[in-house]
């Protein structure tokens, strides 16, 4: 493998950069508000598996007032 000098290489770089297909700022807000709900959805979702699978838990060993 031929060693590349440090220019050559920011060069490079600089080029594949160049390459890359950016999200519009549109783009990056619809991501972001999608992740968002998506980790609510989440949160809710475990919550409540959390608080079934305790309630059962305290049905089987018999514990609780």
């Amino acid at each position: 493998m031929a060693k590349t000098n440090p220019l050559e290489f920011f060069q490079q770089v600089r080029s594949e950069t160049s390459k890359v297909t950016w999200p519009t700022r549109r783009e990056t807000a619809i991501t972001t508000v999608m992740v968002f709900v998506m980790v609510t959805f989440a949160t809710v979702f475990f919550f409540l598996a959390d608080m079934v699978l305790s309630y059962g838990v305290t049905l089987v060993l018999g514990i609780g007032s």
